[in-house]
């Protein structure tokens, strides 16, 4: 594949397909895991779309093309009570360290603030260092972590990350404010 990446924002039929297979050949390769990764990711897709009707009014898919084929994507799916999620969020390696991944991150994260979730969360493993920086730099925080046999491997450290949008407000209100003032006295 080469050329420019381009990113569309609607299904078209082989595209749930293409996510499923994506991640299960990628992370394979990349992180060994097995087959029960991609039956993982299936079901979640499968239960997305087939059950649910993904994508919805307020929900989202970024599909990333390169060269005519797929390099990646992202979706953002409502997970009711202000939950939305971000799922399935994969780019090709050669797509990595260009600053998509993040720009990606950042349009799923407003479109969700737009529509009104209160929160965005995320399930992912520990391997996939650069992603948790993107979702960390993104005011993602860390709400649980799980590590045991997973996927045909003998240690994962499956995790849980989540974004509040009225802490964010409340911390980038914070941090815009700059240093606060501290209170002195003068004596005679």
């Amino acid at each position: 594949m080469s050329g420019a990446p381009t990113i569309r924002r609607e299904l078209r039929p082989g595209d749930l397909g293409a996510i499923i297979a994506h991640h299960g050949a990628l992370y394979a390769r990349e992180h060994g895991v097995d087959a029960d990764f991609e039956a993982h990711v299936a079901a979640s897709v499968s239960a997305a779309a087939a059950q649910r009707g993904w994508p919805a009014a307020n929900e989202a898919v970024w599909i990333v093309e390169r060269g005519g084929e797929h390099a990646g994507s992202l979706a953002l799916t409502d997970e009711g009570a202000g939950l939305a999620a971000l799922r399935w969020f994969v780019l090709d390696p050669e797509l990595r360290g260009l600053g998509l991944g993040t720009r990606l991150v950042a349009e799923l994260l407003e479109l969700a603030k737009r529509a009104g979730y209160e929160r965005v969360g995320l399930e992912t493993f520990s391997d996939l260092r650069a992603a948790a920086h993107i979702y960390r730099r993104a005011g993602f925080e860390l709400q649980w972590a799980k590590t045991g046999p997973r996927w045909g491997r003998a240690r994962i450290t499956y995790q849980r990350y989540e974004l509040s949008f009225q802490r964010r407000a409340q911390s980038l209100s914070s941090e815009s404010a700059g240093p606060r003032a501290r209170p002195f006295s003068v004596s005679a």
